[in-house]
């Protein structure tokens, strides 16, 4: 019988190593991801520039009127203009940092005094039962009406407008704080006295760091009221401020001058809000990232 000879197979190639694939998927997601950003950016802009084209359009071919609607271009001639010129308050540098000052102190002290005693009534049940009528009752007191009263007791100065946004800012934070306290889960609250913490430790170590989510929720929607407080407040009387502003563009029924101040006021909103957001990131870096595929 003839010999058969065995011939050796080819050595088979290495298999890819497991991580290889899984990094792969990881780039695509990472540059799906990317690529949806870039495209709500650029929806963005494009509805922006739709919307202060057609306003152009409509102004120049006598749509709308443009003694009343203005239109974007001079609108950016009047704030080019404040920008080169000044204002007749005063430098726009100086009457966006007044209105500011005016907003962040009301901001501050409304969202201090909110989280504050949002937390006690959301802890002492005794005081919830006590002082919850009379908030209610504030809180049902439309508080825009209450600027000219803060006027007559403050005077022109930035104190009236410092209240006026206290009282604005106040109310949503304090409720947020309150439901927050009083949304603690037990299990910890008893584990921490099993452990032999005391009410004070118990508020400072579990209560408050379980309610930041809450308060951090109405600090964006605050600092917008803390705005509001400090314009209304400013409208009605004030020496220097975007409300003084847009004030007296109305009284010379200069409607490119209440739109220009109303565009700064977003701008500065914005930008704050941009700020608020990255403090809220770095502090809550624990949470998973929300979904971005919009299911």
């Amino acid at each position: 019988m003839r010999e058969e000879r065995v011939v050796p197979l080819e050595t088979a190639p290495a298999a890819a190593p497991a991580a290889a694939p899984a990094a792969t998927r990881s780039q695509v997601r990472e540059r799906a991801a990317r690529n949806r950003r870039n495209g709500v950016y650029a929806a963005r802009a494009g509805v922006l520039v739709a919307f202060l084209g057609l306003w152009e359009v409509c102004a120049r071919t006598g749509v709308i009127d443009p003694f009343n609607f203005s239109q974007p271009s001079k609108i950016w001639a009047q704030i080019w203009q404040w920008i080169t010129h000044g204002t007749a308050q005063g430098s726009l540098g100086e009457q966006i940092g007044y209105t500011l000052y005016e907003a962040l102190s009301g901001w501050v002290i409304g969202v201090v005094t909110g989280v504050l005693l949002g937390i006690a009534l959301g802890r002492i049940r005794f005081l919830a039962d006590v002082f919850g009528p009379y908030i209610k009752v504030l809180n049902a007191i439309p508080r825009i009406v209450l600027a000219p009263i803060f006027l007559i007791w403050f005077g022109l100065g930035p104190a009236s407008k410092v209240a006026s946004a206290v009282v604005l800012v106040f109310f949503p934070v304090f409720f947020n704080a309150f439901q927050g306290a009083r949304e603690v889960d037990r299990n910890l609250v008893a584990n921490a006295r099993i452990l032999g913490a005391d009410n004070r430790k118990v508020t400072l170590q579990v209560v408050i760091p379980a309610a930041t989510t809450w308060i951090f929720t109405s600090l964006h929607v605050s600092f917008g009221f803390a705005l509001i407080g400090a314009i209304v407040g400013e409208y009605i009387g004030a020496t220097k401020g975007l409300g003084l502003m847009v004030a007296a563009a109305q009284g010379t029924f200069n409607a490119a001058g209440v739109y220009a101040a109303m565009t700064i006021l977003a701008v500065v909103a914005l930008f704050t809000e941009g700020l608020l957001t990255f403090a809220e990131k770095r502090l809550f870096r624990w949470k998973p990232a929300e979904s971005g595929d919009g299911r």
